[in-house]
This record gives structure tokens, sequence and C-alpha cells, in this order.
């Protein structure tokens, strides 16, 4: 067997300037594969190449990649650079999101921050990509939550309009995020694989929603390393607690709320 388990595999990692998403951008290049780092702009994104290539990756395994995911316009233009580049992507790790901020906070496309952010936009990236990903009977990985287990999808008040939390909005789209991900499987039953995972709680920009002490982001990049091996056998459409399969929320097992879900997503990543 390889010693390299990702030789030759093209990997596009969402928010991979810090925290878990530059660490496992450094491990996933580390076992040989060549990581499309996306970056909400392009400063960001020229510093975490620099620092990664200054920590010993090989420059020619490192592709950068941009879009602010609070306009979704960059999300579609994102994806249709993708697909121009490249013949077929072999894993895709959604893992950039956000904390809810102390207020309600709006994008310009009119959605309440948080959701859009961690579940409309890659959402709308892995929709556009998963033909790509098929083609080569890839990996899709959405980073989730433990948290999402506390969650509700407020269908016809998304925005929590009467009662606002950061974490009531942080739950939810993750519970959104992790019923797409077993919609995905099932629809794509032996064409991709995906899983959602809960990597842990890791000293990241995202710490505060868990009020605890934080792990090293690099003991998250080993679980999401692991599981982006093709060596590692999963259970399509599950949810991980770290490496191992764990309970999801109730909502990601009922298919006629998952329905509703894509439908709902559907409409709101509609761009005129």
């Amino acid at each position: 067997m390889s010693e390299l388990p990702l030789i030759d595999r093209t990997v596009l990692v969402t928010g991979g300037t810090d925290g878990i998403g530059y660490a496992t951008t450094q491990r996933l290049v580390d076992d040989g594969a060549t990581v499309i780092l996306h970056a909400q702009d392009q400063e960001r994104g020229e510093d975490a190449i620099a620092r990664l290539i200054k920590a010993g990756a090989e420059p020619l395994r490192l592709q950068l990649v941009v879009a602010d995911f609070t306009r979704l316009a960059e999300v579609t233009e994102l994806s249709r650079q993708i697909t121009a580049e490249l013949p077929a992507l072999d894993l895709l790790i959604n893992n950039a999101a956000v904390a809810g901020p102390e207020r309600r906070t709006y994008t310009d496309d009119g959605h309440e921050m948080t959701f859009q952010v961690n579940y409309l936009a890659p959402y709308m990236l892995t929709t556009a990509l998963t033909d790509h990903i098929a083609k080569v009977q890839g990996r899709v990985i959405n980073v989730s939550s433990a948290l999402h287990r506390g969650g509700s999808v407020g269908y016809n008040d998304l925005a929590r309009a009467r009662h606002y939390s950061p974490l009531a909005m942080y739950a939810q789209s993750k519970l959104a995020l992790t019923m797409f991900t077993r919609s995905l499987a099932d629809a794509n039953a032996g064409h991709l694989s995906a899983l959602s995972v809960h990597p842990g709680v890791f000293d990241t920009g995202l710490l505060r929603v868990y009020d605890r002490v934080g792990r090293p982001a690099t003991e998250a990049a080993a679980i999401l390393g692991a599981l982006s091996s093709p060596a590692c056998a999963i259970v399509s459409g599950g949810y991980y607690d770290g490496l191992d399969p764990a309970p999801a929320a109730a909502l990601v097992e009922n298919t006629r709320a998952r329905a509703r879900l894509l439908k709902l997503s559907t409409r709101l990543t509609q761009i005129p």
C-alpha cells in the first residue's frame, strides 16, 4: 500500500485559511493530495498558502480559490471555476463556517448570515459539484457539530425573528447540513459517498460556541484525513463523532423533513 493514501487525488477544502481547514489542508498535502484551498478573500488565501509552503507543503500540490460565502453569486462562480478547470473532483470537504453573530445579521442576499455561510453556501457548492464528484465515485465530508442535535429548522422563520440567539442559529445551520448530507448520500447511492462529522471541540474561531477549552486543530485534521482516505470504509449518509458512527438528530432520519428542507434550499439559492 502506498505511504501516501491520497496520491493523485484532488481535494477542495473550504475555509482553509485557518483552524481546522488549514490544518486539514496541511495534512492532506502531506498525504499526497493536491488541495484546492478555498479562502474568503485573496489576501487571507495567499497568506495561508505562504504559511503552508514555509511549513514544508509542496507548492505544486496547492491551489488557491476565493469566494465570499456571504455572497451566493461568488459561490456560483466558484463552482463554475472548479468544473471548468478540473475533469473531476475526488473529495470535497465543506469546512467553512461562522459562529452566530451576537445580533441578527443579514447578507446582501437577504438570508441570516449563519444559515447562509454554514448551510446554503455548502449546499449550493456541493449540488453544483455533485456530477464532478460522482465521475470518480468521490466523497463529500461535511463538518457538522454535536450541537446539531439540539437544533431545529425554522422553515417559516429561519432568521429567528422573534427569539434570536447565536447558539440556536449555529445549531440550526449544522442540523440543516447534516440533514442534507443524508439526502445527498441517498440520492447518489453507488455514485458517491457522503458523511457529516463532529470532529470534536477545537481551538478555532468557533470555540466560543462551545464555551469550553478546545484541543489543537491538528487533532481534527487527523480525523478528517483518516475519513478522507479511500481505504476508510464509511457509512454513506452517516453522522460521525470523530471516527465513529453516532446517532444523529431525529430530523436527519425524517424523509419528509429532509424533502421539505431540500425544496426550501432550492428556492432560497435561486439567484436572479
